[in-house]
C-alpha cells in the first residue's frame, strides 16, 4: 500500500484500489461516503481521457459489521520498475522517455477541452487568486505563527510579475492555450512502457485548478524532475514539450509556473507534516527555496546600457542580452529602421545633424521605449543599447519600467578617453555612425548618471559581462535551470 494526504491505494496481484480519506483539507471535503463515491466516479472518468486502458472503474468494499460499501477506484496495476521518478533516481536515460511524455502531453493539450468557461481560469486575476489562496492557506498552517523562509519574498515577486503582465495571459487566452488539463503530473505517477507512457491521477477534486494554461500543466512535472535532483531534465522536458506544442511563451512565463507548482507542492507537504508524514516541513522548506529561486529568474528586468562612442557598450548589450537570453534592441539600429536605412550603411553627419538631429532622436527613443514597454508587458527582459546621455529619456524609461512592474537596471560603460579615441578611428561601418569628433561633442555635454552602475569595458569582455549579471541579477548563484524556446540549438 501507498499513502497520499487525501488517498490510500492497495495493491493486491495484477490491481490496485484507491480509497478516498474522510478528510476537510478547505480546498476538498471528503468526510461522506457519497462524496467520496462522486470523488472516485469523477476520477474514474477524467483520467480514462489520459490512460483508458488503465482505468477499470467503480468498485466497492465492505468491512466486517460495516452496514454500508466504501467505493474504490479499480485500476490496472502498473510496473513499478517503470515510474518515471524511479527511473530518474536509477540514473537511467531519460531523453527518449520525456520527449515520449511531452508528445503525449503536448497531444492532449491540442484536443482537450476549451472554451470561455474553460478560458476563464487562464487570466491573470484568476492566477493571481490561486497564488493568494496558497499564500493563506500556508499562513494558517504555521503552527507558531511564523512561515517558512522565503514565503514574503515570493508574496512580493509573484505580486510584481503578475501586476505588469496582464497583455502575456490575456495574448494565452487568445492563442487556445488554457486548456482542461491533468492538473497534477508528478513523475510518481507516470509509467514509461515500451508502448508509451501512461499518465494517472489527475486532479478531480476542482474544475478550476485542472483549466490551466498547458505550460502550467507541463510545469508541474517539470517542478517535481527538479526536486527529484534532474534540473536538466526539467529544462529538457519543457523544451520539448514547447517545441511539441509549438508554445512561444517567454521563458519568464515557464520560471513563473513552475514556481506556482513548487508552492503548491509546499502548501501540500505542510498539510501532510500536520498529519505526521516524517520529513515532510524539510520538503516544504526545500520547496519554498525552489519556488523563491523560479520567481527570482522570472523577474522581467529592462537594462539600459549606455555611454558615449567607443565606451564598448555596443558590445556589452550584446554579450549580456546572450548570457541572459533576452531580447536586445539597440537605438543605433532602431533610427536607421526608422529612416529607411540599412543598418550596416553609414548615414554620418556632424553632431546634431542628418538622422542625429534633437528631432529625430526622440522620434529614435520614443519607437525604442515602445517597443519595450510592449516586450515587458508580454514577459520579455530587455536590453536597451543607447548612449542614454539625457536625462529627460532616462526618467521615460524609468516611468516604462514603473509601468509594466518591470526591474530597472542602469549600466554605465567606461573606458579611458585614449582607449575610446582609438576604437572609434579604427572602427568598420556598421550601424553606428558616430566618430571622434561627435564622440568629442556629446563627451563636453555629458550629464552625471549616479544611478547607474559603472562598468569598466577597456578590460576582457568577460570581466564586464560578470560587473553587468552582478548589477542585473544580484542573487548570483540562486538562479533556476535554462529553459530553453522551441526550436532553439544549445549554445
Amino acid at each position: 500500500m501507498c499513502e497520499t494526504h487525501t488517498a490510500i491505494v492497495f495493491f493486491a496481484d495484477d490491481r490496485a484500489y484507491k480509497v478516498k480519506k474522510p478528510v476537510d483539507l478547505g480546498f476538498l471535503d471528503y468526510t461522506t461516503r457519497e462524496a467520496r463515491r462522486t470523488a472516485c466516479e469523477r476520477e474514474v472518468a477524467l483520467n480514462r481521457r489520459f490512460a483508458p486502458d488503465v482505468y477499470l472503474g467503480l468498485g466497492e468494499f465492505r468491512g466486517p459489521g460495516a452496514e454500508t460499501p466504501e467505493p474504490l477506484v479499480v485500476m490496472r496495476r502498473m510496473p513499478a520498475d517503470r515510474r518515471l521518478s524511479r527511473l530518474v533516481r536509477e540514473g537511467a536515460a531519460l531523453d527518449e522517455v520525456l520527449r515520449a511524455v511531452a508528445r503525449h502531453l503536448a497531444a492532449w493539450h491540442a484536443e482537450a477541452p476549451r472554451g470561455p468557461d474553460v478560458a476563464g481560469h487562464g487570466t491573470r486575476d484568476a492566477l493571481s487568486s490561486r497564488w493568494e489562496a496558497s499564500f493563506a492557506q500556508v499562513h494558517a498552517l504555521a503552527d507558531d505563527g511564523s512561515v517558512p523562509d522565503g514565503v514574503t519574498e515570493a508574496q512580493r515577486l509573484v505580486r510584481r510579475y503578475l501586476a505588469g503582465r496582464e497583455p502575456l495571459f490575456a495574448s494565452r487566452i487568445e492563442q487556445g492555450r488554457v486548456v482542461d488539463g491533468h492538473g497534477d503530473l508528478l513523475a510518481e505517477d507516470i509509467f514509461c512502457l515500451d508502448d508509451g507512457p501512461r499518465v494517472l491521477d489527475c486532479l478531480e477534486f476542482d474544475d478550476r485548478l485542472r483549466h490551466v494554461d498547458g505550460l502550467d500543466d507541463a510545469a508541474f512535472l517539470a517542478m517535481d524532475l527538479e526536486q527529484l535532483g534532474a534540473p536538466e531534465a526539467a529544462a529538457y522536458f519543457l523544451a520539448q514539450y514547447g517545441e511539441y506544442s509549438g508554445d512561444p511563451a517567454p521563458a519568464s512565463l515557464w520560471h513563473h509556473y513552475v514556481a506556482y507548482r513548487a508552492f503548491v507542492r509546499a502548501k501540500v507537504s505542510l498539510i501532510q507534516a500536520h498529519q505526521g508524514a516524517p520529513g515532510a516541513r524539510t520538503a516544504a522548506r526545500r520547496l519554498v527555496s525552489t519556488t523563491l529561486r523560479h520567481l527570482r529568474t522570472s523577474a522581467v528586468s529592462l537594462t539600459l546600457v549606455g555611454g558615449l562612442p567607443g565606451s564598448g557598450k555596443s558590445t556589452l548589450s550584446g554579450a549580456l542580452a546572450d548570457r541572459l537570453g533576452v531580447t536586445l534592441l539597440s537605438s543605433d539600429r532602431v533610427r536607421k529602421e526608422l529612416a529607411g536605412v540599412p543598418a550596416e550603411r553609414s548615414a554620418a553627419a556632424g553632431y546634431g545633424e542628418g538622422l542625429y538631429t534633437p528631432e529625430w532622436t526622440a522620434r529614435t527613443y520614443a519607437a525604442l521605449l515602445d517597443r519595450a514597454a510592449a516586450l515587458l508587458s508580454a514577459g520579455e527582459s530587455v536590453v536597451l543599447d543607447a548612449t542614454w546621455s539625457d536625462t529627460a529619456r532616462r526618467e521615460a524609461a524609468r516611468r516604462v519600467a514603473e509601468r509594466t512592474s518591470a526591474d530597472l537596471v542602469a549600466l554605465r560603460c567606461r573606458v579611458p578617453d585614449e582607449v575610446s579615441a582609438a576604437r572609434l578611428s579604427t572602427r568598420a561601418p556598421g550601424p553606428s555612425d558616430a566618430g571622434p569628433d561627435v564622440a568629442a561633442a556629446m563627451a563636453a555635454r555629458e550629464p552625471a548618471w549616479p544611478e547607474a552602475v559603472a562598468v569598466d569595458t577597456g578590460g576582457p569582455l568577460d570581466s564586464a559581462v560578470a560587473r553587468a549579471l552582478a548589477a542585473v541579477r544580484p542573487w548570483g548563484t540562486g538562479q533556476a535551470p535554462v529553459f530553453r524556446r522551441p526550436y532553439m540549438e544549445p549554445d
